[in-house]
């Protein structure tokens, strides 16, 4: 029994009814145990903050105060998952190196990069793109498929709102999708400021940061199984160096990922992350 959207004030008695309704809940179909707080898939956001209050929140995650760890706890919750988010200096990406690296990989398979200009030209690959994130991502402990209802929203919600020289594919010879990224510039200091208004200014400064940001995260990036530990991503970082030098980038940014994936790790072990947060879910057999 999944819940999430977890939104509760410093008293422990409130945590306490919400959470024994969601035990209500489960026990009258049948399920096992509670786990939160978590979406209704890998694109939602996951788990409370644990570590790193004092560092700027991105658009994608939950913030919550220290408490809600507390609360958890006191009420019998277990960690189930544990979530890091890392950062890193662009500037610790040797572009020559992965320039190198891109070409012989390209070489070797067939490959090509697939970069955008318009938003219009990204929208004929979405559909494609979720076969490869859904690939990628099927065997992580957490993994839920994707509906096709929620990839239309995704494609109204974000894709239009994405600059699309942020979004990077790899096709094959047959001009298949076989891995791709999303990149986002970072809204966090333009919303602080907007203090939830969109007007009069709200607006303007969203504009501004989706053009000018020098902090970006990165949102999803997934590979096809059969083209993992082939030293793909290397196409994908040389194009990105390209676009983040043309645009100032400072910081890179990545979103929760699971613990225990160590193939995420490999992926960026050269570029020295930095891990600043921490973020769980909490589990309770119900009872």
């Amino acid at each position: 029994m999944r819940f999430g959207w977890f939104d509760v004030i410093d008293d422990v008695e409130v945590s306490r009814a919400l959470l024994d309704k969601v035990n209500e809940i489960g026990r009258e179909n049948n399920l096992e145990y509670i786990e939160g707080p978590v979406g209704f898939n890998n694109l939602d956001k996951t788990g409370v903050l644990v570590d790193g209050f004092d560092h700027l929140g991105t658009m994608i995650t939950w913030y919550n105060h220290p408490y809600y760890k507390d609360h958890l706890e006191q009420l019998g919750f277990i960690k189930e998952k544990e979530y890091l988010e890392n950062k890193f200096k662009f500037s610790n990406v040797d572009a020559v190196y992965y320039n190198r690296i891109s070409n012989v990989i390209k070489r070797r398979y067939k490959l090509k990069s697939l970069d955008f200009k318009k938003t219009k030209e990204i929208l004929p690959y979405v559909e494609e793109m979720f076969e490869v994130f859904s690939a990628s991502y099927s065997k992580l402990s957490t993994f839920v498929p994707i509906s096709e209802s929620q990839i239309s929203y995704f494609k109204k919600k974000y894709i239009s709102f994405i600059n699309p020289e942020y979004i990077k594919f790899v096709m094959d010879e047959n001009n298949k999708l076989i891995a791709f990224a999303i990149v986002m510039p970072s809204f966090s200091t333009a919303l602080q400021k907007a203090k939830g208004r969109l007007f009069p200014l709200g607006i303007l400064r969203l504009l501004k940061a989706r053009k000018h940001a020098k902090d970006v995260t990165f949102y999803l990036i997934g590979v096809h199984p059969e083209y993992q530990n082939k030293g793909v991503t290397a196409i994908i970082f040389d194009q990105y160096t390209k676009t983040f030098s043309k645009k100032g980038i400072i910081n890179c940014i990545r979103t929760p990922e699971l613990e225990e994936n160590e193939s995420i790790k490999k992926i960026w072990e050269d570029f020295n992350p930095v891990t600043h947060k921490r973020r769980r879910t909490y589990k309770k057999n119900i009872q």
